[in-house]
C-alpha cells in the first residue's frame, strides 16, 4: 500500500513592506518572508531588479509557486518555507546559474 505524498504549494501571497511578502502554505502555515537580503546579495542584474520595490510586488502564484515575470525568478519552495533565503548562500549560488543559463 503506498502513502499519499501531498505537495507543497504557495496558497496565497501578500505584499507586507519593502521586501516582504506574507505566504501561506497549503498546510495551513502562515510566515512573512524577508526577500530583500538574497536580493542584495545577488550579483546578477536580472535578479537584483527586483529590488525595485514596483517590480517586487508583480509577483504571481502559478500552480503553486511564487514567481516574478515569466519565471525570471522564482524559489525552491522548500527553501521559501524554512524562511532561508538569506542564510541559504546555494540559492543565491543556484539563482545565478539558473539566470546565466538563458
Amino acid at each position: 500500500m503506498s502513502a499519499k505524498v501531498k505537495t507543497l504549494t504557495i496558497s496565497r501571497a501578500k505584499y507586507v513592506s519593502e521586501h516582504k511578502l506574507q505566504l501561506v502554505f497549503s498546510d495551513g502555515k502562515v510566515q512573512i518572508v524577508d526577500f530583500g537580503p538574497f536580493l542584495k546579495n545577488a550579483g546578477h542584474p536580472e535578479i537584483r531588479k527586483y529590488l525595485n520595490t514596483k517590480l517586487f510586488k508583480r509577483f504571481s502564484i502559478k500552480d503553486g509557486e511564487l514567481m516574478w515575470g515569466d519565471f525570471d525568478l522564482i524559489f525552491p519552495i522548500l527553501d521559501i518555507y524554512e524562511n532561508n533565503l538569506d542564510r541559504n548562500k546555494s540559492t543565491v549560488d543556484n539563482a545565478k546559474v539558473i539566470t546565466n543559463a538563458r
